[in-house]
C-alpha cells in the first residue's frame, strides 16, 4: 500500500485534516548528476529534525505513526531518480502528499498545528499561471506554467493530437492526389494539382477550429488563464482570426515551437507573459492603497486576523519568504505569539492565508520587493469594521 500521494493540484484534501501535528517539508533539489544524490540526504536530515522536533512533545509510538509516510517516501528509490527543482511534502492524519515543483523553494521543515503553505500557494496562484498552446498546421500540445517554467498538460488518451486523427485525412496523400468534393448542388468537383494549397488551407482551418474548441471547452473555461499561441506567424494569424477563446491573449511567440529546445521556449515565452503579470500586480497594488485610504484596507496583522476571522477579507497579499511565529486563535481571531525556535513552530501569515484560503477569498504570495506594505501582509476587507 502506498503511504503517500504525488500530487499535482493544489489544493489538495489533505488540508482538511483535523487532527496536528501538520508536517510541512520544503526543500531545493537538483535535478542532474551527480549533484542530484544530495537530494535525498538534504530530506533525509529534514525529517530527521521533524522527528526530534516531536519528541518535545508526543511519546514515541504516536511518531513512529506519524513519521511513516515519511521515512516510506525516503526508501522509494525510484522517486529520487527524476527530480525538478522543488520538493514539497504535506502530512497529517494518516496521509502525505507529495509535490514535484517546477522552482526552487527555501528549505523549510515545520510540524505546527497548521500546515505551512504559502510556497504552495504561491506557485499554484493564478496571478503568473498561463496555458501555452504551442500547434502548426500538423500537431498541437498545451501546457500549462507560470514565471518559473511550464509542464505538459496531459490529455485524455483518446483526445487527437494530429490533423489526421482530428478530421480522418491521411495529409500525405493529399500532397499526393487530388481529393473529391461535393458542391452545395450535388455535382462532384476534383481539385487540379493547382488547388492543393486550397485544400492545405481548409484542411489547416478545420484543425485549427477543432484545437480552439477543444482547448476552451476542457481547459480554458475552468481554469480561466491566459492562453499564449507559439506558432510560426500564418498559423497564429489563422487561428486568431478563427477563434472564440475568450481568455486567447493577444501577445504572441511567432515561432514554430517544434524548433526550440525547452529552455528557449520558456524564456521566450516568459518575455511575452510579463508584462501581463507586472500589469495585474501593479494593479491589484493600487487598490490595496485605494482601499486602504477608504478604510477598506489594512496592513496591521491584528486588524487582517480579527477580518479573516470574520470571513471580511476579499484579497489578501502575503509576503512570500517571511514568518512571523505566532498563530491565529480560531475561535476568537486574536493572535498567539510564539518563538521561532526549533521546528515546532507555526506562523501567522500561514494561518492568514489558510484562513482567508478555506473561505474562499483571494490570496497572493508576493516577493517582498513587490509588497506595498512592510508588515508582511496586505488585506483588502469586503466591508468597513
Amino acid at each position: 500500500m502506498m503511504l503517500y500521494e504525488i500530487a499535482n493540484n493544489f489544493p489538495h484534501a489533505i488540508l482538511k485534516a483535523k487532527e496536528p501535528p501538520f508536517i510541512s517539508i520544503y526543500e531545493p533539489t537538483v535535478r542532474y548528476r551527480p549533484e542530484n544524490k544530495q537530494n535525498l540526504i538534504r530530506y533525509k536530515n529534514l525529517i530527521k529534525n521533524i522527528e526530534d522536533s516531536l519528541k518535545e512533545k508526543y511519546p514515541k509510538n504516536e511518531i513512529d505513526s506519524i513519521m511513516k509516510p515519511l521515512y516510506a517516501l525516503a526508501d522509494d528509490e525510484m522517486f529520487w531518480v527524476n527530480m525538478y527543482d522543488g520538493l514539497a511534502v504535506l502530512a497529517a492524519g494518516g496521509q502525505c502528499v507529495v509535490y514535484k515543483l517546477q522552482r526552487p523553494v527555501k528549505e523549510l521543515a515545520v510540524a505546527a498545528d497548521s500546515f505551512h503553505i504559502k510556497p504552495l500557494i504561491r506557485i499554484f496562484q493564478t496571478a503568473d499561471r498561463y496555458h501555452v498552446l504551442g500547434l502548426n498546421r500538423k500537431q498541437f500540445m498545451l501546457y500549462e506554467g507560470n514565471m518559473y517554467g511550464f509542464e505538459e498538460v496531459q490529455l485524455d488518451p483518446d483526445t487527437p493530437r494530429t490533423i489526421e486523427d482530428a478530421l480522418g485525412i491521411d495529409e500525405e496523400e493529399v500532397l499526393i492526389a487530388p481529393r473529391p468534393r461535393t458542391s452545395t448542388g450535388g455535382s462532384t468537383i476534383f481539385y487540379g494539382y493547382d488547388d492543393k494549397n486550397e485544400l492545405i488551407k481548409e484542411d489547416t482551418e478545420k484543425f485549427f477550429r477543432f484545437i480552439d474548441k477543444l482547448v476552451y471547452e476542457r481547459y480554458s473555461r475552468q481554469a480561466q488563464l491566459p492562453l499564449l499561441v507559439v506558432a510560426l506567424p500564418e498559423y497564429y494569424s489563422l487561428f486568431k482570426e478563427i477563434s472564440r477563446n475568450p481568455f486567447l491573449i493577444e501577445q504572441a511567440v511567432k515561432v514554430d515551437y517544434t524548433a526550440l529546445t525547452k529552455e528557449d521556449l520558456k524564456k521566450k515565452i516568459w518575455e511575452a507573459i510579463e508584462p501581463l503579470y507586472r500589469e495585474k500586480t501593479k494593479k491589484l497594488v493600487e487598490r490595496f492603497g485605494d482601499a486602504k485610504s477608504k478604510g477598506l484596507g489594512s496592513d496591521d496583522i491584528a486588524k487582517v486576523a480579527m477580518a479573516a476571522f470574520q470571513f471580511n477579507i476579499d484579497t489578501i497579499l502575503i509576503e512570500e519568504d517571511r514568518i512571523v511565529p505566532g498563530k491565529v486563535d480560531p475561535l476568537s481571531g486574536e493572535i498567539k505569539e510564539g518563538n521561532s525556535a526549533g521546528s515546532l513552530v507555526d506562523d501567522v501569515l500561514d494561518d492568514l492565508g489558510e484562513m482567508v484560503f478555506r473561505n474562499k477569498g483571494n490570496i497572493v504570495v508576493l516577493p517582498k520587493e513587490q509588497m506595498p506594505t512592510g508588515t508582511g501582509v496586505a488585506a483588502i476587507f469586503k466591508y468597513k469594521m
